[in-house]
């Protein structure tokens, strides 16, 4: 099996796409960069786009793992909805599953919060809601590492100094969450 990872810092952190590997038996590659949204992606222009455009053509995947910047979903929800779609349209037609690797909110009483007029609360129901609707609107899988996060980071520390990253847990947290929807999805079709 083979998987590819785009996304960014949330994804590279603390060698997740290792810990895919691990869990999944699968080979793992990953086009990151920090700070990169899904829309670089499109852009054969940039080194990732043009990286991911050929990959998507040249190679072949059964499952792409889509990870948004950490805020995007709430901040440029209608643009992050678009690249969702554009980029769910070229995975399948390279033959591979779409899955929507789902963030979370930052560390509750986080200041970057504040920016964005948001709480805690309000921040996982909208990034939540954002991830559910381009799952649903482009028939992909979702693994919901951001319900996770928020159902487990009270009594787990979850996140890295920064309250928005994830520390190692919250790393191992998100690769176990992503591979159990494969997983799922490999039962479904034995």
């Amino acid at each position: 099996m083979r998987i590819l990872m785009l996304g960014n810092s949330f994804t590279f952190a603390n060698d997740m796409p290792d810990m895919l590997a691990e869990l999944t038996g699968a080979e793992v590659t990953a086009h990151t960069r920090g700070g990169a949204r899904l829309a670089e992606h499109l852009n054969p222009k940039t080194k990732m786009g043009a990286r991911t455009q050929a990959a998507l053509k040249t190679e072949h995947w059964d499952y792409v793992v889509l990870q948004e910047m950490s805020n995007g979903p709430v901040v440029s929800k209608e643009k992050f909805l678009q690249s969702a779609a554009a980029l769910c349209e070229a995975i399948r037609e390279a033959g591979a599953v779409p899955v929507f690797y789902a963030t979370w909110a930052y560390q509750k009483g986080q200041e970057k919060m504040n920016r964005f007029r948001l709480s805690y609360e309000e921040m996982y129901r909208q990034m939540t809601a954002a991830y559910q609707e381009a799952a649903q609107q482009n028939g992909a899988l979702l693994a919901d590492v951001g319900t996770a996060f928020y159902e487990k980071s009270e009594q787990e520390l979850l996140y890295a100094e920064d309250g928005c990253h994830p520390n190692e847990a919250g790393s191992r947290l998100a690769a176990e969450r992503i591979a159990r929807v494969i997983w799922l999805d490999q039962q479904k079709k034995a």
